[in-house]
C-alpha cells in the first residue's frame, strides 16, 4: 500500500502553511527522487570553496537541508552560515545548524554582508522574475573575489519534442516513487503562477553547470581573483 501524503496539497501553493512545513522534508523527497543527491553535489561543491573563518548564505534554507549537508564543514572550517527564509512557518520546523543566524526574510530583501559562498537551492523559482536579476547583482557585489555563488533550480522547458522528453522523465521519477499521481496532478496545478522556472539567460555567461536531471540543473558562479598590480 502507498504510504498517505504528506499533507493536504494547498489549491494555491505556499510555504506559510504549518502543514506544509511539518511534512516538507518528507513531500520534497517524494516529489523529486533526485533530491538527496543534489543535495550531496552542492555540498562537495560548496566544501571547495568554503575558506577558514568563511562567511556562507543559504537562501530559502526551509528546514536546513543544506545547512545540514554543509555542516561539518562549516565546522572544521569555523565558518559562519547565515540562513534565509521567507516563511515563518517553515524558519519554525528548521532544523540546520547555526539557527541564531536564521533570517526570516525573502531573499531579495536581505541586505547581504560580504561572503564567501551563497546557495540558493531550489529558491529562485519563487523570486519575482522582475527580482531575480538584481538579486543576483547584489549577490555578485557582496561576493568576495575567489567566491561562489551556487544555483540550482527548475529551469524553462526545453522546445520541441525534447522538452517532451524531459517532463516525463520528471513524472517518471515522481511516479517511481509511489507518489499518488493526483497528488502529482495537484501539486503542478498549485503552483501555477507561484513558481516560475528559471531562465538560463538571468545567469552570467560565465555559469558552468555541475548538474542535471531534467528539467533541474545546477551551476556554480565564480568571482574573479583579481590580479596583483604590476609594476610597468
Amino acid at each position: 500500500m502507498d504510504a498517505a501524503p504528506s499533507f493536504d496539497i494547498p489549491s494555491n501553493w505556499t510555504f506559510e502553511d504549518k502543514g506544509v512545513a511539518d511534512g516538507f522534508d518528507r513531500h520534497v523527497r517524494e516529489q523529486l527522487p533526485w533530491y538527496e543527491l543534489a543535495t550531496g553535489a552542492v555540498a562537495h561543491v560548496a566544501r571547495h570553496y568554503i575558506p577558514l573563518d568563511g562567511v556562507v548564505y543559504d537562501l530559502g534554507a526551509a528546514t536546513g537541508n543544506i545547512g545540514r549537508a554543509l555542516a561539518p564543514t562549516l565546522q572544521v572550517r569555523k565558518a559562519m552560515l547565515i540562513s534565509v527564509e521567507p516563511s515563518a512557518e517553515m524558519a519554525a520546523a528548521y532544523r540546520g545548524p547555526q539557527r541564531n543566524n536564521l533570517e526570516i526574510e525573502r531573499a531579495e530583501r536581505v541586505k547581504f554582508q560580504p561572503f564567501d559562498v551563497a546557495v540558493a537551492f531550489l529558491t529562485l523559482m519563487f523570486v519575482p522574475v522582475a527580482e531575480r536579476a538584481p538579486l543576483l547583482d547584489r549577490l555578485f557585489d557582496a561576493m568576495r573575489p575567489g567566491g561562489v555563488l551556487i544555483v540550482f533550480d527548475k529551469c524553462e522547458a526545453d522546445s520541441g519534442y525534447a522538452g517532451t522528453v524531459l517532463w516525463r522523465l520528471a513524472l517518471a521519477g515522481k511516479l517511481a516513487t509511489g507518489v499518488d499521481p493526483a497528488e502529482i496532478v495537484a501539486k503542478e496545478l498549485s503552483l501555477s503562477g507561484v513558481q516560475r522556472p528559471l531562465s538560463r539567460g538571468v545567469l552570467p555567461a560565465h555559469a558552468l553547470e555541475f548538474f542535471r536531471f531534467g528539467e533541474f540543473a545546477g551551476w556554480l558562479i565564480e568571482k574573479e581573483i583579481p590580479r596583483c598590480r604590476q609594476d610597468p
